[in-house]
């Protein structure tokens, strides 16, 4: 006689009949203190704070020309455009993500396991790591459509089976980022605090929600709650600099009705040690090329 696995502990229950604001249960930083890489003390205490730390330059500008080349070419062919790994505007039918790019691009692969990366990544999460997803996200401008706030690790746990908050995610601009040109806004602290949503998760929800997300999402008076506390902040900066933001902090970006394009590569990192099991709140786990499913370290 067998039986079945024994199932994951959920410690983050979301998507039920009321939404839910409890405690974070894992550390931010995973790494013991003086472990060697290239995050300095001040750094890692401070994305431990803040959920979050902005790093005017990591990549340096002579990097930026062949990045954005590649953005052009992954934006522009018409063969990727019709990849279901590629998302467009409801609207416009342009291009708003596309996913994979570490194995759809050597040059974004080359970034990904870059020591400047893939090290901090390292100190953060306390292990080895892989690419849990990859993706450009484009806001050509006139009127390219925002992210509503929500968690990462939210929809990662109730849809891709993350169990524990042991994920970090990487944006690096590949244009310049304005306060007025839909720039990711982040609430400081708020990656202490775990929102759990209210609501089913519909079947195949990841077809709808990567163009405009309903399930998942926080309720006004939670945000308003949120806010209070913790404030917002917002990442602006010049095309190399970057933005690591744990995968728990609060975040969203505007619309973008001004002229100038904000582009950037974004890579999530997830330790071997927490490896992808059932989803949590969902009937069906996301397609790999949104949720991966090799783990395979990042060498």
């Amino acid at each position: 006689m067998t039986t079945a696995p024994e199932r994951t502990a959920d410690l983050y229950p979301t998507r039920g009949t009321h939404e839910v604001l409890i405690e974070r249960k894992d550390p931010v930083v995973w790494s013991e203190p003086g472990t060697p890489g290239p995050m300095g003390g001040a750094h890692l205490s401070a994305f431990e704070r803040d959920g979050f730390l902005i790093l005017d330059e990591l990549l340096a500008p002579d990097e930026i020309p062949a990045l954005q080349s590649e953005l052009e070419r992954l934006t522009t062919d018409p063969e990727i455009k019709a990849d279901a790994r590629s998302i467009v505007e409801p609207k416009s039918q342009e291009i708003r993500s596309v996913f994979e790019v570490h194995k759809i691009s050597d040059i974004f692969a080359r970034i990904a396991s870059d020591p400047r990366v893939v090290g901090r990544a390292r100190q953060i999460l306390g292990s080895d790591v892989y690419i849990h997803q990859s993706r450009i996200n484009v806001k050509p401008g006139f009127g390219a459509s925002g992210f509503y706030w929500h968690s990462d690790f939210e929809t990662w746990h109730a849809e891709d089976g993350l169990a524990r908050m042991r994920t970090v995610s990487l944006s690096i601009a590949l244009t310049e980022n304005f306060a007025y040109n839909g720039s990711l806004m982040l609430m400081p602290g708020s990656h202490k605090t775990y929102l759990g949503c209210e609501g089913a998760t519909p079947k195949d929800n990841y077809k709808r929600s990567l163009q405009m997300q309903d399930a998942g999402i926080p309720s006004d008076e939670a945000l308003v709650r949120l806010s209070s506390e913790f404030g917002i902040a917002q990442w602006t900066g010049k095309p190399g600099s970057a933005v690591w933001f744990d995968c728990n902090t609060m975040h969203g970006s505007g619309d973008n009705i001004t002229p100038y394009p904000r582009s950037n590569v974004f890579f999530v990192f997830n330790s071997v040690e927490n490896t992808a099991v059932e989803p949590f709140a969902a009937p069906v786990r996301r397609p790999e090329y949104i949720g991966a499913q090799d783990f395979t370290p990042v060498r």
